[in-house]
């Protein structure tokens, strides 16, 4: 290297868009060949009754691993920006978090190995998988307000590593009183470094804690009530809560997720679709008026949104930018109960479907392209790929 001659790094290789240029000028981290990609080529499916969770290769289709977490009943999935996984479990309640890397697990028994599950067939018991890095149990009272709005935060990626640090968690759960608790966890130990309370009633027939939860660009908490329970913002510095308001007319809501601007998308049980702007601080509904269950809803990089009924096992595609429906009936075959919807880092669109499986389907053409069986009850409608944190404009 020759700083007199303007050299800034040390490239060593015939390669231009790695860490260091031909010229010897670092890449910045979005312009680097590869960069992003297999690290979050991960699908995290909560296998609820079986209590586990299933690490699927996005580009193969393959079931890579199967572990065993803490609690029971597991259902929300957050994946990271290192492809780590934290799964939250509704009853008993607790939060598991499990390494995506091999390089990331840890050789406890200091045997020179990593033992870790290969496949679905292969978990082994609770505590003895050295890729599950940590289990943190929640104190709450029953099924009804075990952990369920689950986020990673966003930790700004080092612009020379391109390595992201060790993220914080936000996970929400309720106590008898009625009472939401928003702990912010510690990634490395899994330990609270900050909670705040706020009230959380039962709105009608809904009786759950914080349903659904993502985090902004900031690292703020955004989470959604069911159908008729609040919508609330949680400042990650200050701990503020703000209550967001609810949609006009029909409130049923069931998923939620966040785009690129930090909008707010959740699905309609009545078979619409909402949106809060965060800069104008007002709600929009978009009604298919086909009517139908809108589960899982997710956004890819176009502004294009995604949502699943569970009731005629269709999938929907709504343009974002446009705001209108693109088609409301993409059929998925031999469904049964399809409940969450993700999309992977080369921008397929995922299904998990009750029924024991999960599709894969091109955004552009709609053709099914794998279909991944074996789950057993599979029950996760969250970030469980990590796309909607790497929307937010940190990457």
């Amino acid at each position: 290297m020759q700083p007199a001659q303007g050299e800034v790094c040390d490239d060593g290789d015939d390669i231009d868009n790695n860490a260091c240029s031909n010229s010897c000028q670092p890449v910045p981290c979005d312009q680097q060949g590869g960069n992003g990609g297999e690290v979050l080529s991960y699908i995290w499916i909560a296998n609820d009754t079986q209590g586990t969770v299933s690490k699927i290769n996005t580009m193969t289709a393959v079931e890579e691993g199967r572990y065993a977490v803490e609690g029971g009943r597991p259902s929300r999935t957050s994946v990271n920006l290192n492809g780590d996984v934290a799964v939250s479990s509704r009853h008993p309640g607790a939060v598991t978090k499990v390494a995506a890397q091999l390089d990331d697990c840890v050789d406890t028994n200091n045997n020179g190995m990593i033992e870790t599950s290969q496949g679905p067939d292969d978990i082994l018991p609770l505590g003895e998988d050295e890729c599950v890095l940590w289990r943190r149990v929640i104190d709450s009272p029953d099924y009804q307000n075990g952990p369920r709005a689950t986020a990673w935060v966003a930790e700004k990626q080092n612009p020379m590593t391109c390595e992201y640090p060790e993220a914080r968690l936000w996970v929400a759960w309720r106590d008898a009183q009625q009472v939401a608790h928003f702990e912010l966890l510690d990634g490395v130990s899994g330990d609270t470094i900050a909670e705040v309370t706020h009230p959380y009633p039962n709105s009608g027939n809904a009786t759950k804690n914080p349903y659904g939860g993502a985090v902004d660009s900031d690292g703020n908490f955004y989470v959604t009530g069911l159908h008729a329970q609040p919508v609330l913002k949680v400042d990650i510095d200050t701990l503020e809560v703000t209550d967001l308001g609810l949609p006009p007319g029909s409130t049923r809501r069931y998923g939620m997720t966040l785009d690129a601007d930090g909008d707010l998308w959740a699905a309609g049980y009545d078979g619409d679709i909402h949106r809060f702007n965060t800069a104008e601080n007002t709600w929009d509904v978009f009604s298919s008026g086909i009517g139908g269950n809108y589960r899982g809803i997710a956004v890819d990089s176009e502004d294009q949104i995604w949502a699943i009924k569970s009731n005629v096992c269709h999938l929907t595609h709504f343009d974002g930018a446009t705001d209108t429906f693109v088609k409301t009936d993409i059929n998925l075959p031999d469904c049964t109960t399809p409940w969450g919807v993700a999309v992977d880092f080369e921008g397929h669109i995922w299904v998990v479907d009750r029924g024991g499986k999960a599709y894969k389907i091109d955004r552009n053409t709609y053709e099914i392209l794998a279909v991944v069986g074996g789950l057993v009850d599979p029950y996760s409608y969250s970030d469980m790929t990590g796309s909607v944190l790497k929307l937010q404009g940190i990457g």
